[in-house]
C-alpha cells in the first residue's frame, strides 16, 4: 500500500464543535481491510455527540459509523476478498471470549464497542476494519444505499426483538430514520396496522410511503390515544417501539400498551434516568424490553434494503468537509431532515 496516503477523519471536539484532523493510513494488520470510503451517513447517535449528550462518548471524539466504499488494501490473511470491491460494514467490535460471543450473541459482548469509538471514525476519506465485518455491496445497491444498510440493521433487530406477527397491531413512537424503517419492517413482518407518531409532517408522510396504515401528529391536535383507541377497540397495541428516546415517549408506550403486551425500547437516552408508572407493569402484566445494535441482522437487511427502497430516507448530501454545517443541518427542524449523507 501507498506510504503516502493521508485520511482527513472529522471529530467532534466541544459541544457544538467539529474539527478535522490528518494521518497516515498505514498498511493493514493481516486480517484487516482499507476502504475508501465512499458515502457516509449521520446518526442519532452522532447528534448526541455533537450536542455532548451521549451518555457513553466523552469529547472530543471522531463520528461516523454508516458507510461503504471500495476496498483499497487487504491483509495477508484475508480470504473471500478483493481489492475494489464494494462493500459496507458492521461497525461494532467484540471480544469473541466473554459468553455471550462464545454462544453467538456477539450483541452483548462484555466488551462491546463501535470503531469510531476507537477513533476511527467513518467522517473520513479512509478507514481501516477488521475484515470479518466486511459484507460486499450488491450491484443493485448504491453507496449511499450501502451506508443506510447500519441503521437498517438497528431496525431489524428491534423488529426481530419484537417478535411482530400477522395480524396485530403495532405502534412506532418517533419517525426518525430508525423509526420510519422500523415501521416499514413491521408491515412486511404482518402486523396488519402501523401508526406512527411524530410531530413532523414530512417524516409522517413519508411514515406513510413506507408502509404506516395510521399517522398522529401530535402538534397537529391529534390524539395518540384516540388512534389506538380506533385501531384496537380500546384494548391498546399488541407491541409498541419507542424510537425516541425520551421519558414522555417510555411511559406512552407502557400506557397504550394492551394487557400482556410487548414494547420495545430502541430509543437513546440522554437522561440517565427516568420516572415511570411502575403499577402498570404488575397491573397489566407487561413486558419491556431494550434493543440495542445488530446481531446476525447484516445479512437481513442487506437484502430487504431494495424491497424498502432506502434511499428515500436521504434527504440531504453534503461534502466531508462541510460536517459542520450537515450536522447543524441535521439538528434543525426547520429543514426536514431524515438522513444526511457525507462524501469525501
Amino acid at each position: 500500500m501507498s506510504e503516502d496516503r493521508i485520511s482527513r477523519v472529522g471529530r467532534v471536539v466541544a459541544e457544538g464543535q467539529t474539527d478535522f484532523f490528518s494521518r497516515p493510513v498505514p498498511p493493514p494488520a493481516a486480517d484487516e481491510v482499507v476502504i475508501r470510503i465512499r458515502a457516509s451517513a449521520l446518526c442519532g447517535s452522532d447528534l448526541h455527540i455533537f450536542r455532548a449528550k451521549h451518555p457513553s462518548v466523552p469529547l472530543p471524539a471522531t463520528i461516523g459509523h454508516e458507510f461503504s466504499g471500495d476496498i483499497v488494501a487487504l491483509g495477508s490473511a484475508v480470504t473471500g476478498l478483493a481489492q475494489g470491491d464494494r462493500v459496507t460494514v458492521e461497525p461494532c467490535e467484540t471480544c469473541g471470549a466473554c459468553d455471550a460471543c462464545r454462544r453467538g450473541d456477539y450483541g452483548s459482548c462484555d466488551a462491546l464497542t463501535f470503531i469510531y469509538r476507537r477513533g476511527d471514525g467513518a467522517m473520513a476519506d479512509y478507514i481501516t476494519v477488521k475484515a470479518a465485518s466486511v459484507f460486499p455491496l450488491p450491484e443493485t445497491l448504491s453507496y449511499e444505499a450501502g451506508a443506510l444498510i447500519e441503521p437498517l440493521a438497528v431496525a431489524v433487530h428491534a423488529v426481530r426483538r419484537a417478535d411482530i406477527r400477522l395480524g396485530e397491531t403495532v405502534l412506532v413512537l418517533g419517525a426518525g430514520a430508525i423509526g420510519l424503517l422500523v415501521a416499514a419492517l413491521c408491515r412486511r413482518s404482518g402486523a396488519s396496522e402501523v401508526i406512527v407518531s411524530d410531530y413532523a409532517p414530512f417524516r409522517l408522510e413519508m411514515a406513510r410511503e413506507l408502509g404506516a396504515t395510521r399517522t398522529v401528529n401530535p402538534g397537529a391536535g391529534e390524539r395518540l390515544e384516540d388512534a389506538v383507541r380506533d385501531a384496537t377497540g380500546g384494548k391498546g397495541a399488541d407491541k409498541i417501539l419507542e424510537c425516541v428516546g425520551r421519558q414522555e415517549t417510555f411511559v406512552q408506550a407502557m400506557t397504550l400498551l394492551r394487557k400482556q403486551g410487548l414494547a420495545t425500547v430502541v430509543g437513546i437516552f440522554e437522561q440517565t434516568e427516568i420516572t415511570i408508572p411502575v403499577m402498570k407493569l404488575v397491573n397489566n402484566e407487561i413486558r419491556v424490553q431494550g434493543s440495542q445494535g445488530y446481531c446476525w441482522d447484516f445479512p437481513i437487511a442487506l437484502r430487504m434494503a431494495e424491497e424498502i427502497g432506502i434511499e428515500k430516507l436521504i434527504t440531504h448530501r453534503f461534502p466531508l468537509t462541510q460536517l459542520q454545517q450537515a450536522l447543524t443541518t441535521a439538528l434543525d427542524r426547520n429543514h426536514n431532515t431524515v438522513k444526511v449523507v457525507l462524501k469525501p
